[in-house]
């Protein structure tokens, strides 16, 4: 396909006809169809991104991709037929989702979003900045263990506490600063921020807004999660048959490296002022500082 077609409309693709079973979509039922998505997790990395998408998909109302399509972000030129085509076929009533949580963070995201159709909804999980920070460089420590310490990346200049912000796991937790790109795209009531938090702390009640949120029936209750207390969250059971289960595999809630409490303490201090913008920009208050006087 001519990458200038990528911005064929939904109403073009749709009169030309579903792009057929090319990419293995052969191996999927044959009945309902492909249709782009109408809500997207479009973040945050290390949020719980995860977690909500595996909660969600217990809907039946809802058909989602497991794997991320990174459309918006590394895929534009394949055009919407690709992306199309990377969907499960769905039943008129179902809603087709999608999840890659490097959306948010990516700057053309917000505009190509809403030139494919501007009353898609949004749904953004977020979590303390710090803790998340920390999270994505355990991530990183896994792949490679040779990185230098959370420490020696978080700052500029150690001596002077100067944090630097350009090191993507800092970068992705200045929420406000993401936000305001979305909303020149996007009014507020089209977008559902998630408490990472309280996806762990209180998964149904969290998934309660979600569902509203989309336009669901509630659906996926208490009962649809039990608490591993292995791996210190939440886990997805069906209640109506008896199989195993699911958790989020073995890459989630890995222990986090000790870090130095100066260098937390440094950090917290360089959030707060984004997040209390954040706080004024969404109306809702996460708590985060709050959190932290706690501990």
């Amino acid at each position: 396909r001519d990458p200038q077609e990528s911005s064929t409309t939904d109403e073009e693709l749709s009169r030309t006809g579903s792009p057929g079973s090319r990419g293995g979509g052969s191996t999927t039922p044959d009945y309902g169809e492909k249709r782009l998505p109408q809500a997207l997790i479009i973040g945050v990395k290390k949020g719980g991104t995860r977690a909500l998408l595996e909660a969600i998909r217990a809907h039946p109302d809802v058909r989602a991709v497991g794997t991320e399509p990174h459309f918006f972000d590394r895929n534009y030129e394949k055009g919407l037929e690709w992306y199309r085509n990377v969907m499960p076929k769905t039943l008129d009533g179902q809603i087709t989702m999608e999840k890659t949580p490097s959306y948010f963070v990516t700057n053309e995201a917000p505009r190509r979003i809403h030139s494919m159709a501007k009353d898609t909804k949004l749904i953004v999980v977020v979590r303390n900045p710090v803790t998340r920070a920390i999270s994505d460089y355990t991530q990183t420590l896994s792949k490679k263990p040779e990185i230098p310490t959370f420490e020696v990346l978080a700052f500029k200049n150690r001596t002077l506490g100067l944090i630097d912000a350009s090191w993507s796991a800092i970068r992705i937790g200045i929420y406000a600063l993401h936000l305001e790109n979305w909303l020149q795209y996007f009014p507020l009531s089209q977008i559902l921020f998630v408490s990472g938090e309280r996806l762990i702390t209180d998964p149904a009640g969290e998934m309660a807004k979600v569902q509203d949120f989309l336009g669901l029936k509630r659906i996926v209750t208490e009962k649809h999660f039990y608490f591993n207390k292995t791996k210190g969250f939440p886990c997805l059971k069906k209640p109506e048959d008896s199989s195993a289960p699911r958790c989020l595999g073995k890459s989630k809630g890995r222990t986090h490296p000790k870090i130095d409490p100066d260098v937390i303490h440094r950090l917290r201090k360089f959030y707060k002022p984004f997040n209390v913008m954040f706080y004024q920009m969404t109306g809702q208050d996460f708590q985060w500082e709050q959190e932290e006087s706690d501990k």
